[in-house]
């Protein structure tokens, strides 16, 4: 699978030059205003103050940067070196104390030594891209220290069961696909028309009682699993709607669910 994920990488090094100035991303208001950003995610997970934090698939380190700004003592990884670059910039530029590491997931081990951190945080488009939940989980067990929290805010599995086609969803492929899936597209999520020098990508889908269980079989207990009837961004065009929360609902009464979190502990 590792040729894959290079493939992958080269399109995520081309898709953080385009998301840098992107208004989806926002980086200069992200920049200009110092005070921590609270959604989901800082809800369900509570008070950071002091506590170590690994954040798995960082891109380019908004979230992570935003964990610090609560009091987190910060670690980012990802696989793009063109992301982690520009993490460690911005780091340098609000004058934080954050930690940003080039690795692979499933070379993260070997890299972080062994270290051990109060809690693991990855959150919204990263499973899709790991070809390897067992990998991925033993990894999160592994850097976790006793009575560590493991936290996930995620698509739901069901979306991509779905596209939009006439004003309406309808069902596109199988919930247990477990295939390869090659992408191509010349353009990033972001709504940007700048075209990617690499359009090729490799997917894999998961179901929620694989990610569930993969975390069970590393030795996480898990504490809670929710699933929500909104997103973060507009995943369907023209079919929803957004809330006073800016979070992204389905018109009507079809409320499928689009987010799920998941909060595990290591006992």
């Amino acid at each position: 699978m590792r040729q894959y994920r290079d493939i992958n990488r080269l399109n995520w090094n081309d898709r953080t030059e385009i998301h840098a100035k992107s208004k989806f991303y926002d980086v200069d208001a992200f920049l200009a205003d110092d005070a921590p950003r609270i959604g989901l995610d800082q809800e369900e997970l509570g008070d950071v103050a002091g506590r170590t934090l690994l954040h798995l698939q960082c891109h380019f380190g908004l979230d992570t940067l935003n964990w610090a700004r609560l009091g987190a003592r910060v670690t980012g990884i990802d696989f793009s070196e063109k992301a982690i670059a520009l993490a460690r910039s911005l780091n340098d530029r609000l004058g934080l104390d954050a930690r940003f590491l080039c690795s692979d997931i499933y070379d993260a081990k070997e890299v972080l030594g062994g270290e051990q951190f109060d809690i693991v945080y990855t959150s919204y488009g990263v499973l899709c891209w790991l070809p390897d939940l067992d990998g991925w989980a033993d990894l999160i067990s592994t850097s976790l220290k006793p009575g560590g929290i493991f936290y996930m805010a995620e698509f739901h599995p069901v979306t991509f069961m779905f596209e939009p086609v006439d004003g309406e969803l309808k069902i596109a492929d199988s919930y247990f696909n477990t295939e390869t899936r090659q992408y191509v597209s010349d353009v990033t999520y972001t709504g940007d028309d700048d075209p990617l020098a690499h359009p090729v990508t490799y997917q894999w889908q998961h179901t929620l009682s694989e990610i569930v269980g993969a975390l069970i079989g590393a030795g996480l207990t898990l504490e809670f699993l929710h699933e929500f009837p909104f997103t973060v961004f507009n995943m369907y065009p023209g079919l929803m709607t957004q809330d006073e929360q800016g979070r992204w609902r389905l018109k009507g009464n079809h409320h499928p669910p689009l987010l799920f979190s998941v909060k595990a502990r290591k006992d």
